[in-house]
């Protein structure tokens, strides 16, 4: 897919998004592209972005027949709540990796998209949150942008225009994907960086963790 620029023209009206007015003015066009997640399942914002990834609310235990008929291996949770009242099915993977959109940061990113890869590569994987938009929607894009090299525009007129939810949801979100360095969170995911800063928590952390490790014993 042919990249398109962040353009000025886009940031002032993300901007005006942010401001407010304009929250509940992004209608699902008439005609849905192919490339954006389509519709499986209404009653769970069920939605499928590509042949190994899938993205809704939080389903029910009614919901567990369509996970297998899907064949989905691994469900990775944003919430704070554990899945296992619903999901007992002993095939399925539970992931949970809790974050706020209003708190998200590049090293939240990169453990997202590490665990879908690395779940990925076990067969299909659905994650979620509560209603399938901001949480869900901002790792949407994320996906769609440092793996499946989307440009921003691209990825944030899925994310706002998809159906996924009311727009006003999306203002975090939007505000973290205009500021993100897809080059540096491409390469920190492929070097096995838990941050895009030496300065982040878990980076100092691993430092840390790696002096102790190397001082002899005595």
């Amino acid at each position: 897919m042919s990249r398109i620029h962040f353009v000025p023209a886009l940031c002032l009206a993300l901007l005006a998004l942010l401001a407010g007015p304009l929250a509940q003015a992004a209608d699902v066009p008439a005609s849905r592209p192919e490339q954006w997640a389509q519709p499986v399942a209404k009653q769970y914002n069920l939605y499928q972005m590509s042949p190994t990834l899938y993205r809704s609310a939080l389903p029910d235990k009614d919901a567990v027949p369509l996970l297998e008929q899907l064949k989905v291996g691994t469900v990775i949770n944003f919430l704070p709540e554990s899945d296992s009242s619903w999901l007992t099915a002993p095939n399925i993977h539970q992931v949970q990796l809790p974050y706020r959109t209003n708190h998200v940061d590049d090293a939240d990113v990169l453990k997202a998209l590490r665990a879908i890869q690395s779940a990925e590569a076990q067969g299909p994987v659905l994650m979620h949150c509560k209603h399938g938009s901001d949480r869900t929607g901002l790792m949407s894009a994320m996906y769609r942008v440092v793996i499946q090299g989307w440009s921003k525009e691209e990825a944030l007129s899925e994310m706002t225009q998809g159906g996924f939810g009311d727009s006003a949801h999306f203002k975090d979100g939007i505000r973290y994907m205009m500021q993100a360095d897809v080059e540096k969170l491409r390469t920190a995911l492929a070097n096995g960086d838990c941050s895009t800063s030496v300065f982040a928590t878990c980076s100092v952390k691993s430092w840390f963790e790696t002096v102790s490790a190397s001082k002899p014993a005595n």
